[in-house]
């Protein structure tokens, strides 16, 4: 599977990012890949590839490049409960100084990035992202609608903004949340909430999963809820974005 390193002109610098495309010459839709907060790292390098060899390019970009390249923040190979706090501590800092602002204007510098690579397609995008690369990614979908097809964010605070996020969307969307994360009654009122907005959605609980369940290098990874997670992921895509 093809990959690379590549930078990104934004407002504020370049940001690095990691694309991965099929091992094909040919154009393919393109799917913006927002981190969690402990950003690009090998895991989230495995799970493009995966999504690429599906048939997509995948751009992964590095959400805290004001701070530095990644790794912004130096991790253990396994994030485990001893380390979580340490790491936490570092993270925290870059997720609150990465405002809605500037959120949505390296949002407009992704997507114009994506759509400008030779192995993208000229059709809709997709967007998805994990834990606060979720909200990131509802984010980018609510303002960008009409090129934005389809969004996925999972076990990510993706109420954090409001209803009023949901009413900008046009995208199909799936939320896969942790069962750690949400009560059954506040799934039935973010539900309740996208049912007011009109989009097209489906939002549920992964069972016996908690926070970060999707991150194979962290002892919050659940190997069905992944699983699950791929098994909504790539059918959503696949309609979205009229792959075969």
């Amino acid at each position: 599977m093809p990959s690379k390193t590549l930078l990104i002109p934004t407002a504020d610098g370049q940001a690095d990012a990691f694309a991965a495309f099929p091992d094909r010459g040919d154009q393919f839709p393109g799917v913006l890949m927002y981190a969690d907060g402990f950003g690009i790292r090998p895991v989230l390098r495995e799970m493009a590839r995966e999504l690429a060899g599906h048939g997509y390019y995948v751009l992964v970009p590095n959400l805290f490049y004001r701070h530095g390249p990644a790794p912004v923040v130096e991790l253990p190979e396994h994030i485990g409960e001893a380390a979580r706090p340490q790491v936490m501590a570092q993270v925290m800092p870059l997720i609150h100084a990465h405002t809605a602002e500037r959120v949505l204007r390296d949002a407009d510098a992704y997507l114009g990035f994506l759509t400008a690579q030779p192995e993208v397609g000229a059709g809709p995008l997709a967007v998805t992202g994990y834990c606060v690369g979720g909200l990131l990614a509802m984010r980018t979908a609510a303002a960008h609608p009409g090129r934005v097809a389809a969004v996925a964010a999972f076990h990510g605070p993706v109420g954090a903004d409001g209803p009023g996020l949901f009413s900008k969307l046009t995208a199909q969307v799936h939320l896969g949340h942790a069962e750690s994360d949400l009560t059954p009654e506040a799934l039935a009122e973010l539900n309740q909430a996208l049912d007011a907005s009109g989009v097209g959605y489906t939002s549920e609980i992964y069972p016996g999963t908690v926070h970060g369940f999707t991150m194979s290098d962290t002892d919050a990874f659940d190997a069905p809820g992944l699983k699950r997670h791929w098994d909504r992921l790539l059918p959503l895509l696949d309609r979205a974005l009229g792959q075969s």
